[in-house]
């Protein structure tokens, strides 16, 4: 296959910047396509060549794959990344990228639709050997069935979409009475958010953690595993701040969880960088789902691996295979992401805008991701992430303190902006994160305790 000449970045803020200087690191243009409200992002500056795709809307422009093909097309681009988000694990686009004749930076579409259906990735992941959560072998088909199945596993349970995520058409079923108002209120959710009312059931977990394993497949049937991630501190399911390793898995427990999931990649013959997510609870591992993309956390395990995980997502789409064995793999010290969000740290609530005054902290062992710049513009019209603080320290401890001094040099501001660095700089002087003693429940409960108090 051909060297990657000149690549399409089909994605916006830091994500985009990311991969484009990766790009420029390997000698490869790069393409920045953009919605009218993204024309001053910052890898929009810095590409080589730009091509404004359509209005803000993602629909509109972003998910718009027809206006992106032709972006390639026009350019010339020979590679499209998708980064994280949009259409990132759409199989079609995928699919009609590589019917174009563009390499995809990405994996094999028929995996990103297997892996995408949670019920088929629960169905693949069994075969491949991985643990799962007790629960329904594939989608619930009536409210009689899934009585049966909760009887038998214990209440509480879990119903879940099968498309789709982030909390949308989940729902606890703490009895069984509540049990067919509550599977209809989730396949009612699910069908108005992901366009399919397919639901399944899990046997609900009382507390535990979210623990994923980063993975890389080369497609031939070569895989390695690049240690875990834990992602438990989150909000409403979604990841505020990330660590690697994990301050609760053992060596002993690393090496045998990551042997299972990287031989399950390389049974699937699995191509490019790939996260298996897990529930942790009492010492052992539940699969969750597979996302098939690059994981907004990969720096903490860039930073504990010294693997750049997006020149390998490029050298594995190019041909090249894997450019580093398991065995030679070797992680080292630990890294701590904080995402940060333009919102109120308190009511969580979106808070764009210009920003006028922009201070990222350095020193050894910081890294910032981020687009930012003073006089740039935070779009009303998307995520409301705008960077990401990663720290690096020999051991938890030290990077602990890092990671204080680092937040207390980070300025964003702006007219009316706000962002959720107090919020980071509150939660990391907890006890329960101090000493790593935390679940997927205890930010919730810690911001509801935060409240009382102040009432």
């Amino acid at each position: 296959m051909a060297k990657i000449q000149k690549l399409l970045i089909a994605n916006r803020g830091e994500i985009a910047l990311r991969i484009h200087r990766a790009c420029h690191e390997m000698g490869i243009k790069t393409v920045a396509v953009h919605s009218t409200a993204d024309a001053d992002q910052m890898h929009v500056r810095l590409a080589d060549e730009t091509v404004c795709i359509g209005p803000p809307p993602a629909g509109q422009s972003y998910l718009n794959i027809a206006n992106i093909i032709s972006a390639a097309e026009v350019t010339h681009a020979d590679a499209i990344h998708p980064g994280y988000g949009f259409l990132s694990e759409n199989a079609q686009f995928a699919e009609i990228v590589e019917s174009h004749n563009i390499i995809w930076v990405g994996p094999k579409p028929e995996h990103i639709r297997v892996m995408g259906d949670k019920v088929e990735a629960k169905r693949t992941a069994a075969k491949l050997g991985l643990p799962l959560v007790p629960g329904s072998d594939g989608a619930l088909e009536s409210v009689e069935e899934a009585r049966e199945l909760a009887a038998e596993i214990g209440y509480p349970v879990l119903i879940k979409a099968a498309s789709g995520g982030g909390g949308r058409g989940m729902k606890v079923v703490p009895e069984e009475s509540q049990l067919e108002s509550l599977m209809g209120q989730a396949a009612s959710e699910a069908k108005a958010a992901f366009g399919d009312a397919t639901v399944y059931m899990e046997k609900y977990l009382g507390d535990p953690r979210h623990i994923e394993f980063q993975v890389f497949g080369d497609g031939e049937g070569q895989a390695i595993h690049v240690g875990e991630r834990d992602c438990s501190i989150q909000r409403r399911h979604q990841k505020v701040i990330e660590e690697a390793p994990s301050p609760v898995i053992s060596a002993e427990q690393r090496t045998e969880m990551g042997e299972r999931v990287r031989k399950a990649m390389a049974d699937m013959g699995y191509r490019g960088a790939g996260t298996i997510e897990f529930l942790y609870e009492n010492g052992e591992f539940y699969f969750i789902e597979m996302n098939t993309r690059l994981q907004v956390e990969h720096p903490v395990t860039e930073m504990i691996s010294g693997l750049d995980l997006v020149r390998e997502q490029i050298h594995v789409a190019q041909g090249d295979g894997l450019t580093v064995r398991q065995e030679d793999l070797r992680l080292f010290g630990h890294a701590i992401e904080c995402r940060i969000n333009a919102e109120d740290p308190r009511t969580f609530a979106p808070s764009p805008g210009t920003v006028d005054r922009y201070v990222a902290p350095g020193g050894m062992h910081v890294r910032v991701d981020s687009g930012l710049y003073a006089g740039y513009k935070v779009p009303p019209y998307y995520d409301s992430m705008i960077g990401k603080l990663i720290v690096y320290g020999r051991n938890r401890d030290s990077c602990i303190l890092r990671l204080k001094r680092a937040l207390e040099e980070f300025v964003v501001s702006g007219p009316g902006m706000k962002t959720n660095v107090p919020l980071h700089q509150d939660i990391i002087q907890t006890e329960a994160f101090r000493t790593g003693e935390y679940t997927i429940k205890w930010l919730e409960q810690w911001l509801k305790d935060q409240e009382q108090e102040q009432a």
